[in-house]
């Protein structure tokens, strides 16, 4: 029997999806992208078959071995974007002065934890490599305490903004607004909740990874960690993509 020709169109959405992957892996936040989904994915996949087994062995093993190599990867990987960070802090200064004053408050701050977090890690993995001499636990728990602080700060600032995008809502009561102003109101609230929700998964491992004693401390088991890490991971990705999408259209 001949052979049924392939739709086109099931080739053309193919060819774009590949060309989407080619075109994120090509980037370096967007292969960080995918490597942060792959060591959480990892994680989840291996905590997951392992179950109350500890160590975990086998499969299980091979896939949280994968995952912390893939972690690795990513902390070498952040000792240059100091420079990229610092760039960004210098572009934003103050914020815009027709942003709200607690928004622009709230996004220097989170600069400012941004900023500080990334020497706090350099230095750390600097003392767990030998380059330099000391203890590195305590710039480790620095380190993720800035992570988190940045994460929190970032919750409150997205619901300012949803606060900030509900009074206006009830203002254009009074008065329809336009589809586009419609349309454009609800993308920001969909971001701004996607946001809290990706910050809130994250926040929960930074509490995590802190020293035992404080909140859930070394509570979690690996699973939990990695269902956490791929529901932010995955909504990052599910971000970019749309940021990617608006800006070729």
């Amino acid at each position: 029997m001949p052979r049924a020709a392939a739709r086109p169109g099931g080739v053309a959405m193919a060819a774009g999806a590949l060309g989407a992957l080619v075109a994120a892996l090509e980037s370096y936040r967007g292969r960080d992208r995918v490597v942060r989904a792959l060591c959480y994915g990892c994680q989840l996949a291996g905590g997951a078959l392992a179950g109350t087994q500890s160590p975990a062995e086998g499969l299980p093993g091979s896939l949280l071995a994968l995952s912390a190599q893939l972690s690795s990867c990513r902390t070498v990987l952040r000792l240059l974007d100091d420079f990229a960070m610092l760039s960004h802090s210098r572009a934003y200064g103050l914020g815009p002065k027709d942003e709200d004053a607690l928004v622009r408050g709230l996004s220097v701050l989170c600069n400012v934890a941004d900023q500080l977090y990334y020497p706090c890690e350099h230095i750390a993995w600097a003392a767990d490599t030998g380059v330099i001499r000391g203890r590195s636990q305590r710039w480790w728990a620095a380190s993720t305490a800035l992570w988190g602080l940045s994460l929190l700060l970032g919750i409150l600032r997205s619901l300012r903004i949803l606060f900030q995008l509900r009074r206006k809502l009830r203002q254009q009561k009074r008065i329809p607004p336009s589809p586009q102003s419609q349309q454009k109101m609800r993308a920001q609230v969909k971001a701004e909740v996607l946001n809290i929700v990706s910050n809130l998964a994250d926040l929960s491992n930074a509490v995590h990874w802190l020293p035992p004693g404080f909140l859930w401390a070394g509570r979690f088991p690996p699973w939990l960690v990695g269902l956490l890490g791929t529901t932010s991971s995955l909504i990052g990705i599910y971000q970019a993509s749309g940021r990617g999408s608006s800006g070729a259209a």
